[in-house]
């Protein structure tokens, strides 16, 4: 047996080191290694995390960046500390255990499965579809919100509401500005948008998904936005998850990665949002 693996040392940060870590650099710097099977991440993970179990990870280094930093946790941390001492093992140089686990991860988290909202995303888009693609979801999140204001009774989720559907036209500038810059030959807004159908919000799921996941008080602006935060670490999951599948094309992986960043921020603004609220 190669004992070296198991008594290589390996740095450990808690829940809020890791998560200040992940803040403060690029999707593209670090992997985000879930070791738990694959019922424990569908229940919930950290957003844009890559799961290997840990019975697997021997077979399945070749998958990994060894020029990255992995980031590695489980439920508790004693798979993880196991899988870190692997990789360092295995010539890893940069490798993080997140003591504590899952269990001591209070951010916004993710469910369901690595496949969820891929069906969005095949991997061979190139990177002027993947703008297509993220618009129409900003769009359908965008309809979801306003279609709420005539639902409910509260004029303060009223207004929160609206505000939360000016936010999504924000975020569809942005998209139609990196558009603009990509296209050879740019179509006018009204034409682009004519182009792009989904039933599909953000994170790829539908309104109707959301709801019976979260089952929030409609009534209540602390449940909106706390819902609304829940669709933005659906959606930098899904668009982390997306980059490291876009292997076919540079650009639209570039797309991926810097429209994930975007979504941080977003995540980032409605916590405010929450603070003021709350």
């Amino acid at each position: 047996m190669r004992w070296k693996q198991f008594l290589t040392p390996v740095k450990s940060l808690d829940a809020e080191a890791t998560r200040k870590l992940i803040d403060e650099n690029s999707e593209e710097q670090f992997t985000l290694l879930d070791v738990r099977q694959p019922g424990e991440y569908e229940h919930g993970h950290l957003p844009g995390a890559k799961l290997i179990p840990l019975p697997d990870l021997p077979d399945r280094l070749a998958e990994l960046d060894p020029e990255k930093t992995q980031i590695v946790y489980c439920a508790v941390g004693g798979r993880s500390r196991v899988a870190a001492q692997m990789l360092a093992g295995k010539g890893f140089d940069r490798v993080i255990n997140m003591s504590g686990g899952f269990k001591a991860w209070k951010d916004k988290s993710a469910i369901g499965s690595e496949t969820q909202g891929m069906s969005l995303f095949t991997g061979s888009e190139t990177a002027l579809d993947t703008l297509k693609i993220a618009y129409s979801l900003e769009q359908g999140l965008r309809e979801f919100y306003l279609a709420m204001i005539d639902k409910i009774e509260n004029e303060a989720a009223k207004k929160l509401f609206k505000q939360l559907a000016d936010i999504e036209v924000k975020h569809q500038d942005h998209i139609y500005a990196h558009y603009l810059e990509l296209a050879d030959n740019p179509a006018p807004r009204d034409k682009f948008e004519a182009e792009i159908t989904s039933d599909a919000m953000e994170g790829g799921l539908t309104s109707d998904e959301y709801a019976q996941r979260f089952n929030p008080d409609w009534e209540s602006p602390v449940d909106i936005i706390s819902l609304a935060m829940s669709i933005e670490a659906q959606a930098l999951d899904m668009y982390t998850r997306a980059a490291q599948n876009a292997d076919k094309d540079e650009d639209s992986r570039k797309v991926l990665s810097q429209i994930a960043r975007e979504e941080k921020t977003h995540l980032a603004e409605l916590g405010k949002l929450m603070d003021k609220i709350a």
